[in-house]
């Protein structure tokens, strides 16, 4: 066996699976692997297995890898998902389970010297966990993103030997970092198949939460956003409801956090108290990154998500009563088995009225294992197209639009790239990160990390241009 043992991982998806390849890479350089994309032994896919696009492309992604040379390992979503089956379809890799992250290094190891790892047979990963949230703490079952368990045997060096333990490696500079306050989802989505393969909610403790964003600072780190399947159940597993309002101050207080900022909020789950902390809180982005999925009460209900056109308007109204500025971003399916062109027009209207910063359109399509997949009323193919095609060019519209009405507005702007000539690119406080728009200003010997005042001064699309105010 090479004594290099050398590995590259290479993330796909989203960016809880960012934060689970940050622990593997923890985990691997504690058991005496290197870093490295330059001619690696063994490059580890941290796959995405949410819809169809995301899946094709962690096979091209593996293929790829494996026509490189290297050891290929299949990890992430996709692998949990289909297990056996991955291994079968694609000999080129060995597949592992999350149930393997705690002993990752000798996975690889074993990967390395030829001996044949056994996939496993997928199953439903909410059977390891007590039906019952609050005893959930007290189950033993690996789960992604979470640092070290109490039970986990790490080498000495890694971590402390008590108290809160962060186990995670940067693969990636820049002043902005995940953080996962939880993992899984007790919602029965018809269309979702993630509680199958991430399993049941499961909160991290508030004081590990903590201690991660103070390491995450003296990593360099200004901005943290807070990732989950679903953040508003932030807490119920912990016998508190309120854990997510409590927590957002404490992470804004830590030393040299500049602003926090919140994604996946459940439209029927976000408490007035919440709504009120996100909106008010000193260092605490106004920002609501809302999952309606669609605006058609009936579609909802066939979804099993609740709401409707007036509730969520009310909603929007309630957000901007205490936060005129925020930053307001939504996905929406179309295509949903049973969905008429009466209803698709309903989210047409929604929209127009909604006046959202960012709207991401999906095209509905089978999974398997969910309910949906056996709903009558499917549509077909090219219908699903084209209500895709429409309601994409009305968002790049009104988004747009949106983009137009800010400006004037005084932003606060986290510079993240230095686009060379005296350019600049960052994020204002509605903006989230790689999926929403972005602010270009001009300034001289501006630095990744640094926080501007400055105003917007034009827009392109959702991307807004800004001049910095004098003084700053």
């Amino acid at each position: 066996m090479s004594s290099r043992r050398t590995v590259s991982l290479i993330t796909l998806g989203c960016a809880r699976n960012e934060v689970d390849s940050e622990e593997l890479a923890a985990r691997l350089e504690a058991a005496g692997w290197r870093m490295g994309d330059d001619d690696p032994d063994v490059v580890v896919v941290n796959t995405c297995g949410f819809i169809d696009s995301a899946k094709k492309d962690s096979i091209d992604t593996l293929l790829a890898a494996a026509d490189s040379g290297a050891k290929v390992v299949a990890a992430g979503c996709m692998a949990e998902r289909y297990g056996d089956q991955l291994a079968g379809a694609l000999p080129e890799a060995a597949v592992i389970s999350f149930d393997d992250y705690t002993e990752i290094g000798a996975r690889l190891d074993d990967v390395l010297a030829g001996r044949p790892l056994v996939p496993h047979s997928p199953r439903d990963r909410r059977t390891l966990l007590p039906i019952s949230p609050v005893e959930r703490s007290a189950a033993h079952a690996h789960i992604p993103g979470h640092g070290a368990g109490a039970d986990d045997a790490l080498p000495e060096g890694v971590a402390p030997a008590s108290g809160p333990r962060t186990l995670r490696k940067r693969l990636s500079g820049g002043p902005v970092a995940s953080l996962k306050l939880a993992s899984g989802c007790d919602r029965r989505c018809t269309f979702c198949a993630i509680p199958a393969f991430r399993g049941s909610y499961v909160s991290r403790h508030p004081d590990d939460l903590v201690a991660e964003a103070r390491w995450l600072a003296e990593q360099g780190v200004r901005e943290l956003v807070l990732v989950s399947e679903n953040s508003t159940s932030y807490g119920k597993d912990m016998g508190d409801l309120r854990a997510l309002e409590k927590l957002l101050p404490r992470l804004a207080g830590v030393d040299g956090v500049e602003r926090v900022r919140v994604s996946y909020l459940q439209p029927a789950e976000l408490r007035p108290g919440l709504l009120d902390v996100i909106a008010a809180t000193e260092g605490v982005a106004p920002y609501f990154d809302l999952s309606f999925q669609h605006a058609s009460g009936p579609v909802l209900r066939r979804m099993r998500r609740f709401g409707d056109p007036v509730r969520f308007l009310d909603l929007l109204a309630r957000i901007r009563e205490r936060a005129p500025e925020a930053g307001v971003r939504s996905n929406f399916i179309v295509g949903f088995p049973g969905e008429t062109h009466g209803q698709f027009e309903e989210l047409v209207g929604f929209l127009e009225e909604a006046r959202l910063d960012v709207v991401g359109v999906f095209g509905y399509s089978d999974e398997e294992g969910t309910e949906a997949y056996d709903f009558d009323g499917k549509l077909d193919q090219d219908t699903i197209d084209e209500r895709v095609a429409a309601l994409t060019e009305l968002a790049e519209e009104l988004t747009a639009q949106r983009a137009e009405e800010r400006i004037g507005d005084d932003l606060e702007v986290l510079i993240e790239e230095d686009l060379g000539d005296g350019g600049y690119e960052g994020r204002a406080a509605h903006q989230g990160p790689e999926v929403d728009g972005a602010v270009t200003v001009q300034g001289i010997g501006l630095v990744p990390g640094q926080i501007v005042q400055a105003v917007a001064v034009d827009s392109e699309g959702v991307d807004l241009i800004a001049r910095i105010k004098a003084g700053t």
